[in-house]
């Protein structure tokens, strides 16, 4: 069976910086962890899977070579062995975070029975935020910013996000004995069942503060309404989005912010109708106007009116192009152009005199269009 890619493995970009990594690798490690997954074969080679794609991407020599090889790359090297052995992975990633395994982070020690002894994470993380910003074709086509008001939770003043007051300090949660989990074990017919749930005492974190903050309650953060300037570049779409860092939601007892993540809907235009970076104007012509030939007046989304010459003869549903007077370019330099289709006044009323003057219009064969009839088309031939 072929292997799977270690970017696809790790769900990362083949750009993604170390941290990034290391992040996406913590989360897949929490996932299959055979702690979390007892007797799950499936879950255990996706927890190799993922320690031997972390291996590789980790060290800057073996992902360039996988980098520039693929897994041929790797075959054969003697500082590459991949994973067999649970324990070997645990062994192997000891000391790469800040003394500790990411599995002492996760889960508070090495595997097996007996007191895990957690250590006391730096807060829970605080969630992403999202916002729809409703945008005119005139903003999209230059770019603009604009200020929001956002209700979410903000750091504690009082406390400066520790959650406690004063000089108080956090002790083991007497609940879950400082593991930060809850385990039921349940048996069937089926054999052991094991449901590992965060404990609610202390949010999962295995220690509980001491005296909390009368202010945030403990939580070391509270809710508020803040301003926030996004900053809109030009030529964006309903699938286009900001994320601004660590402007979402503060995280409990200072975990790390949360994310604000910006879509975007563009308001329906009076005049003017989208295509990519280009844009349409109907301009509505008459019948006399098309065939002798006309000068027009035409918004621009510069809010400047410009004149066009409309040529003689020129048929309905025509598109005349003004070079670079749409939309400017996401990410790059230049403008899109503006379009004018050209479309036939129908009226839908016409008195006695314009009736007999159309009459008389449609006897004239440069008007139909009918320069020969069909004896004289059959006659070009021999037959």
């Amino acid at each position: 069976m072929s292997k799977r890619d270690y970017y696809e493995i790790l769900g990362v970009a083949k750009n993604a910086g170390k941290d990034e990594i290391k992040k996406s690798y913590r989360k897949i490690a929490m996932q299959y962890h055979p702690d979390r997954n007892p007797d799950n074969k499936e879950a255990e080679e996706k927890f190799k899977e993922a320690a031997e794609a972390y291996e590789v991407l980790s060290d800057d020599d073996k992902r360039a070579k996988y980098d520039r090889y693929g897994h041929d790359g790797l075959r054969g090297g003697q500082d590459f062995h991949g994973f067999s052995n649970i324990n070997d992975i645990f062994s192997q990633f000891s000391d790469i975070f800040g003394g500790g395994s990411i599995f002492d982070d996760i889960f508070g020690g090495g595997r097996g029975g007996g007191s895990r002894g957690r250590r006391r994470s730096s807060g829970i993380p605080g969630s992403d935020l999202r916002v729809t910003i409703k945008l005119k074709l005139e903003e999209i086509a230059t770019g603009t910013t604009k200020k929001i008001k956002l209700k979410k939770y903000v750091r504690c003043d009082q406390c400066s996000g520790s959650g406690s007051d004063g000089g108080s300090s956090h002790k083991t949660c007497n609940v879950c004995n400082g593991s930060g989990e809850i385990r039921n074990v349940s048996r069937s017919v089926f054999g052991q069942f094991v449901n590992i749930q965060p404990c609610a005492n202390c949010n999962g974190e295995g220690t509980v503060i001491d005296k909390p903050c009368r202010k945030c309650m403990g939580d070391g953060r509270v809710q508020d309404e803040v301003t926030v300037s996004v900053d809109i570049p030009s030529g964006v779409t309903k699938e286009n989005y900001l994320t601004m860092r660590r402007e979402g939601n503060a995280g409990i007892r200072g975990g790390e912010f949360g994310d604000l993540i910006v879509a975007f809907q563009e308001i329906p235009h009076e005049f003017f109708k989208r295509d990519g970076d280009n844009i349409i104007f109907d301009l509505e012509v008459s019948f006399p106007e098309l065939v002798l030939g006309t000068t027009a007046e035409v918004p621009t989304l510069s809010g400047k009116n410009v004149k066009i010459e409309i040529d003689a003869g020129t048929p309905p549903g025509k598109l005349l192009r003004m070079k670079e007077k749409g939309i400017k370019h996401l990410n790059s330099g230049g403008y899109g152009d503006q379009l004018i289709r050209i479309n036939l006044i129908m009226p839908k009323k016409v008195n006695q005199k314009e009736k007999e003057l159309l009459k008389e219009l449609a006897n004239q064969p440069n008007i139909t269009g009918k320069e020969n009839d069909l004896g004289g088309f059959f006659r070009k031939f021999s037959f």
